[in-house]
């Protein structure tokens, strides 16, 4: 490990940047130093500005892909070469981001993707706590057998996203399901262990092919990654009339507004009914 990079991590350790974040900008800055052949600290701020072009142009990433460079572009020539703040923010704008509804199940789809989709009883344990909870994909993975508080009916998400805890719903029905998966697979300490290493929690990459598994035998629409269970837990709620600021809590947002999208999606799916008096079968009115 080169020192240039070796200050690179401490630096993100010593801010308490998660062990993905650093991956991440280590490999953002290490794709630029190998573009241009050089080492990332005696590029200018216009080559710079040109890779950043180039993954727009040429690779055509998207919106956040870019980003997420720009951030450790930033946070690498700001906190380990030592270039002005100031500057660097003029020099590397942020890309506006698409604004993108989030796509939900239908209950009923939902019901065919537990039945028909998870032919084995570890993934349906998983694909139902991941919708039942409302779990990031990482804090399913990373659930332990003792995180399922079954006498208070909850499950406690241990360092979320931004290091944060929170507990999240168990209803009686996904409590029904843990206990008769526990009985069949009895896990020591990861709630959804790695097959090839007991003692290591479900990889990320294992979980999204679950569930894109479970949706191709349920013959379902694709509406996006695992990530859509969780959109329509949040949608779900709000459609049953429970408060945005709880499912706020349970989503673990810290900004009402990120919650709010999904009232968006709920007005969408209102409208879509055409009206309350579309419900009503009013035929013998003649």
């Amino acid at each position: 490990m080169t020192k240039l990079r070796q200050r690179f991590i401490q630096e993100m350790v010593l801010r308490g940047f998660s062990s993905r974040t650093q991956e991440a900008y280590v490999g953002a800055v290490y794709q630029l130093a190998k573009f241009f052949k050089r080492l990332p600290d005696t590029l200018s701020d216009e080559e710079i500005r040109q890779y950043l072009l180039y993954l727009a142009e040429g690779k055509k990433l998207a919106a956040s892909s870019r980003n997420q460079a720009t951030s450790a572009f930033r946070f690498f020539y700001t906190h380990v070469v030592g270039r002005p703040v100031d500057n660097l923010r003029r020099v590397l704008p942020w890309v506006r981001r698409e604004v993108r509804r989030p796509q939900v199940f239908a209950v009923t789809e939902l019901e065919r993707l537990f039945t028909v989709g998870c032919t084995h009883p570890r993934h349906r344990a998983f694909l139902m706590t991941m919708y039942g909870a409302g779990l990031r994909l990482e804090e399913g993975c990373h659930l332990r057998a003792e995180d399922i508080l079954s006498e208070r009916h909850q499950i406690r998400v241990v360092a979320g996203k931004g290091k944060k805890d929170r507990y999240t719903l168990l209803a009686p029905r996904l409590l029904e399901e843990l206990r008769s998966y526990w009985k069949w697979c009895r896990p020591k300490v990861w709630l959804f262990p790695s097959s090839a290493n007991p003692d290591r929690p479900l990889p990320d990459i294992t979980g999204q092919r679950i569930f894109y598994n479970a949706v191709e035998r349920a013959k379902l629409p694709r509406k996006g990654g695992i990530h859509s269970l969780r959109h329509s837990f949040a949608t779900h709620l709000l459609e049953s009339g429970v408060e945005i600021t709880v499912v706020q809590r349970l989503l673990g947002h810290t900004s009402l507004s990120t919650t709010a999208k999904y009232l968006h999606v709920r007005e969408e799916r209102l409208a879509a009914l055409g009206g309350p008096l579309q419900l009503l079968d009013l035929s013998h009115l003649g």
